[in-house]
């Protein structure tokens, strides 16, 4: 699996909205400049994000995005399958766009299918049970350990 900039750019403006849970909307604009994400890019995330049902959003004056789910119920499994869909690192493992290989003789044959099968496994457990809010803490507390070694 390779994280493409789209969800690179949607983890880390969802985190800045995690930082600002409970304080009301931030516009684009904002985030975009505080989180160096080109604008137009990330208006496109910000919808799909939205569309998901993972961000609220009010147009015009006061107007902007939030959080519609708590970031401590909000799985980062959650975020990049509506950012990418499915993150198979085979098609013949995808649960949507399934494709079958036409390289092996069988799926239940196929070598590569199996180690690719368990790698598919860990990292979905991993991204489906990690949430936005362990993230920002994560960060928060490698943030606070460069800051003291300084």
């Amino acid at each position: 699996m390779f994280l493409s900039k789209k969800s690179t750019y949607g983890l880390k403006a969802l985190m800045a909205l995690a930082r600002r849970e409970g304080k009301g909307l931030i516009i684009i604009a904002d985030l975009a400049r505080e989180e160096r994400i080109p604008k137009k890019f990330l208006e496109a995330i910000l919808l799909a994000l939205k569309n998901g049902g993972i961000l609220h959003s009010r147009i015009g004056k006061g107007g902007g995005y939030s959080l519609a789910v708590p970031a401590g119920k909000l799985t980062v499994g959650r975020i990049i399958r509506i950012l990418e869909g499915d993150y198979a690192p085979l098609s013949c493992l995808r649960d949507t766009q399934y494709a079958h290989c036409t390289e092996c003789d069988g799926m239940e044959l196929c070598g590569i299918r199996q180690v690719m099968a368990d790698v598919h496994r860990s990292v979905t457990s991993v991204l489906d049970t990690v949430c936005l809010s362990g993230m920002v803490e994560r960060s928060e507390a490698r943030k606070q350990v460069v800051e003291y070694s300084i």
